[in-house]
């Protein structure tokens, strides 16, 4: 599990590796990851779009960018809590993720970038 914190906004990431979903000798590793993101700024913030950079463990390197996480722009008041679950596949079973999600403060509409640690995805039965 990692964890950062920028402009007050904390974001906390863990990552699974799906054993039952994978197929390494196809090439196919099923990540998940959960990501709690809190709200300990003294605004009322919305999460706008997100960033990724997903490395695999051959060099190949994937961006990702689109609207809000899962479907969703959530607004998070002072004080709260959004948490969701998405997944990615990786042709290695040995990679890592980090990216960034574009925050609005409410009140004044001033746009603010917030970090998503650097987070490992390894198979687990490379852990042996």
């Amino acid at each position: 599990m990692v964890t950062e914190v920028t402009h007050g906004v904390k974001v906390t990431v863990r990552a699974e590796y799906k054993s039952e979903y994978s197929r390494p000798m196809q090439h196919h590793h099923v990540f998940t990851y959960h990501v709690t993101i809190e709200n300990n700024s003294e605004y009322t913030v919305q999460l706008m779009r997100r960033h990724w950079e997903i490395y695999e463990g051959n060099g190949t390197v994937m961006q990702v960018d689109g609207e809000g996480v899962i479907g969703e722009q959530p607004i998070l008041a002072p004080g709260e809590v959004h948490e969701y679950a998405s997944g990615c596949h990786l042709k290695t079973g040995i990679g890592k993720m980090s990216g960034y999600y574009t925050m609005e403060r409410l009140m004044d509409g001033k746009e603010f970038l917030v970090t998503i640690p650097e987070f490992t995805l390894i198979a687990s039965y490379l852990c042996n």
